[in-house]
């Protein structure tokens, strides 16, 4: 399986509903690094997994409207404890969806897996990964 990773970053603000998170309970920012992992069996027609440029690109859209926010304000998130492992799996399908839309080129139909990896410090990290 071949694979390409680009990387972008959001800031957010949340807070997280249960006793399991003691003080995240409470409003909170998070600087999340994000990697999106991009793969498939055979390389395309001009040797590359996808478009590395409109990857980037992708990413940085399926991010922009939680950059800069507070989740518990976000009608898409509405009732859901926006934890790492949530937000990674709404990107990766949000990036599904522009795979399916051609916003990643054509050859990005032979895509098998996107994967998404949230970094909330040097020592956290949470990811989701689904097939296409």
């Amino acid at each position: 399986m071949f694979s390409v990773t680009v990387r972008d970053h959001m800031m957010i603000a949340h807070s997280l509903r249960g006793e399991v998170f003691g003080p995240a309970q409470r409003l909170h920012g998070a600087t999340y690094v994000v990697d999106a992992t991009f793969a498939r069996e055979e390389l395309d027609s001009d040797d590359i997994v996808v478009d590395i440029g409109l990857a980037a690109e992708e990413l940085h859209s399926a991010l922009a409207d939680l950059n800069y926010r507070n989740l518990d304000e976000v009608p898409e998130l509405a009732g859901r404890n926006t934890t790492t492992e949530v937000l990674a799996r709404l990107i990766a399908d949000r990036l599904a969806d522009r795979v399916a839309a051609g916003g990643l080129g054509e050859s990005a139909s032979g895509l098998a897996r996107i994967g998404v990896t949230l970094r909330e410090s040097h020592i956290a990290s949470a990811g989701y990964e689904r097939s296409l």
